[in-house]
C-alpha cells in the first residue's frame, strides 16, 4: 500500500520544527525592526542586537545608503533582465567580477547571485562521477548539499584535523587511481558557528605529497582577516595554494550575492556550467553597483576592520576574563558555551531579551550535541565598548541562573516538555 506523502511530514516535524509552537515568532523566525545596527527593536522592546552578520558596520552606512538608493533610481529593481548568457550581462557586473579577483589575488572572478546555492553548483560543476571529494565534517549546509550532488565518492575528514584530512586522502587517491579521477578537497575559512580558521597553510603543504584541488568558501573570512582583508587565506599567507575561493556579500559586505575566484580557465569554465548561475536571473543592478562602493571601502577605509577588531578582542577578552568558554575561536565569530536542555536555553534566552535587552543568536541540538547550549554573537564595527560593557554584565547574571537551576524551574514549570532531552 502506498503512502500518504505527507504523513511523514505531519506527524515529524524535524528535530527543530518540533519546537514551532514554541518558539516560532520569538526564538525562531523573530522580527527585528528598525534601522539595522547595534540597537534594534524587539517585541516593542529596545534590544542591543549581536546577531546580524554585519562586520563592517556597512549595513546602515550613509555612503552605502546613498549609493543603493541612487542604484534603485537610476536602474530600478528589474535591470538586467535575464540570465547573464542571455540578456542579463553588463560592464559593471565585468567590473565588480575584475575588481574582487584582484582583491583576493585570483586571475579572475565571476558573481554569483546568492552566496549558498552559488556553493551548491561550483561543487557541481567541478566534479564528475569519477572524481572524489574530501571534506571537513564540519562544513557548512552550502558544502554539505553541494557534496550530495556528487555522483562518485566522497569522504569526511575530522572537524580541522590535518591528519585525519591525510588518511582520507590516501584513500582517496587510490580511489581516484582506479577511477581516473581528481580529488577535491573542501573546506572553510572561517567555521561560522566556531569561529575557528580552516588549516589552509597546513592544508596547502599536503599538495606537496598529493594531488588535489582546494576550494575554500571563506564567507566569514573576507573582508575581516588578512592585512588587506583578503581573508583567511591571506591571513595564514597560503592565498595563492587556494585553487577556487568562494565568499558571499551577506557578511562584510551588508548585501546579497557572492563570487567564485580562481585561475581565468577554471572561471571560463565554471561560466558556462554553473547552472545555478545559467539559469537563474541576472544579480541586480542595485546589488551590484552596491557592491562595487562596499569593496572600495574595504579597501579604501581600513579603520573599519581595526574597530572591528577592537571590539572583537575587548568582547573575547572580557569573557575570557569572566570565566566564560569561548572555544578556540581565532576569528571574529564569538560562541559562548553553556550547559543545558533547549528549554533551559529557551528560558534563558527570553530572559536575556526580556529583562537584559540583550539579542543573540542560539544554537543547541542537532546543530552541536545534546545538552550543550551556544550563545553565538557576532561583533561589528558599529558595536561601542559600551555596549560591551552591558553584555558581559547581562552573561554574569544569565550564568548564575543557569547553574543555580532556575531556569530548568521554569522550563518545567511552562510548556516545554524538559523530558524530552
Amino acid at each position: 500500500m502506498v503512502k500518504d506523502l505527507f504523513e511523514r511530514i505531519q506527524s515529524n516535524k524535524g528535530p527543530l520544527g518540533k519546537w514551532a509552537s514554541q518558539a516560532e515568532g520569538y526564538y525562531v523566525f523573530p522580527k527585528l525592526e528598525g534601522q539595522l545596527g547595534p540597537r534594534m527593536q524587539f517585541h516593542g522592546k529596545e534590544i542591543l542586537n549581536w546577531s546580524i552578520n554585519d562586520y563592517l558596520g556597512l549595513a546602515n552606512h550613509p555612503e552605502v545608503r546613498k549609493v543603493d538608493a541612487q542604484a534603485a533610481l537610476d536602474y530600478g529593481a528589474a535591470y538586467p533582465m535575464g540570465a547573464r548568457m542571455m540578456s542579463g550581462h553588463t560592464t559593471i557586473h565585468e567590473q565588480l567580477q575584475n575588481e574582487l579577483a584582484a582583491f583576493v589575488q585570483k586571475e579572475a572572478a565571476y558573481l554569483l547571485n546568492f552566496g549558498y546555492q552559488g556553493m551548491v553548483s561550483i561543487i557541481d560543476a567541478l566534479v564528475t562521477k569519477n572524481d572524489v571529494i574530501v571534506y571537513d565534517v564540519d562544513s557548512h549546509a552550502c558544502i554539505i548539499d553541494g557534496v550530495r550532488l556528487h555522483m562518485g565518492k566522497r569522504f569526511t575528514y575530522k572537524h580541522n584535523d590535518v591528519a585525519s584530512l591525510e588518511k582520507n586522502l590516501e584513500r582517496a587517491t587510490k580511489m581516484a587511481t582506479e577511477n581516473g579521477g581528481g580529488i577535491l578537497v573542501i573546506t572553510e575559512g572561517v567555521f561560522g558557528m566556531r569561529g575557528q580558521q580552516g588549516k589552509l597553510k597546513e592544508i596547502v603543504a599536503l599538495k606537496e605529497k598529493y594531488n588535489f584541488r582546494l576550494l575554500v568558501d571563506d564567507a566569514h573570512g573576507f573582508g575581516t582577516l588578512g592585512k588587506t582583508g583578503a581573508g583567511a587565506g591571506e591571513e595564514q599567507g597560503c592565498q595563492d595554494g587556494i585553487d577556487v575561493y568562494f565568499s558571499t556579500f551577506a557578511k562584510s559586505m551588508a548585501s546579497i550575492g557572492a563570487f567564485v575566484a580562481a585561475d581565468k580557465d577554471i572561471i571560463d569554465y565554471l561560466k558556462y556550467n554553473l547552472r545555478s548561475q545559467m539559469f537563474a536571473k541576472s544579480l541586480p543592478m542595485i546589488m551590484t553597483v552596491g557592491a562595487l562602493k562596499r569593496l572600495d571601502m574595504l579597501r579604501s577605509m581600513p579603520e573599519l576592520k581595526d574597530k572591528l577588531w577592537e571590539n572583537v578582542n575587548a568582547l573575547q577578552n572580557g569573557l575570557k576574563s569572566k570565566g566564560f568558554n569561548i572555544g578556540d575561536t581565532n576569528t571574529c565569530v564569538t560562541p559562548v558555551y553553556l550547559e543545558g536542555s533547549i528549554p533551559e536555553a529557551m528560558v534563558m534566552v527570553n530572559d536575556l531579551r526580556e529583562n537584559y535587552g540583550i539579542f543573540l543568536s542560539i544554537v543547541v541540538y542537532p546543530v552541536i550535541p545534546k545538552g550543550i547550549i551556544l550563545l553565538r554573537m557576532i561583533p561589528t564595527a558599529s558595536h561601542t565598548l559600551q555596549d560591551i560593557e552591558e553584555t558581559l554584565r547581562a552573561f554574569e547574571a544569565i550564568r548564575e541562573k543557569l547553574t543555580n537551576g532556575t531556569y530548568k524551574k521554569i522550563a518545567a514549570e511552562t510548556t516545554v516538555d524538559v523530558s524530552a532531552q
